[in-house]
């Protein structure tokens, strides 16, 4: 349901930005401590979160329906 969504969603992010922390070591790149400020603009922010989370959405959705289909075709 949703909260599965919210908390993969929130998982995959944190999975995201240890993996970018990690790389980034000694290459001078801000990208991580770019990532946890806070934007100026929370109007945006939230926006672009709601859009990113509808899209995960979208994606998990049409992969259930993709394997309930072969699952379908399989019997």
């Amino acid at each position: 349901g949703d909260k599965f969504i919210h908390v993969f969603y929130r998982f995959a992010r944190y999975v995201m930005i240890q993996d970018m922390k990690k790389l980034c070591v000694d290459t001078g790149l801000p990208f991580p401590e770019a990532i946890m400020r806070r934007p100026k603009d929370m109007y945006m922010a939230k926006a672009r979160h709601r859009v990113a989370y509808n899209k995960l959405l979208q994606i998990l959705q049409r992969e259930d329906f993709v394997i309930q289909e072969y699952r379908e075709k399989a019997q």
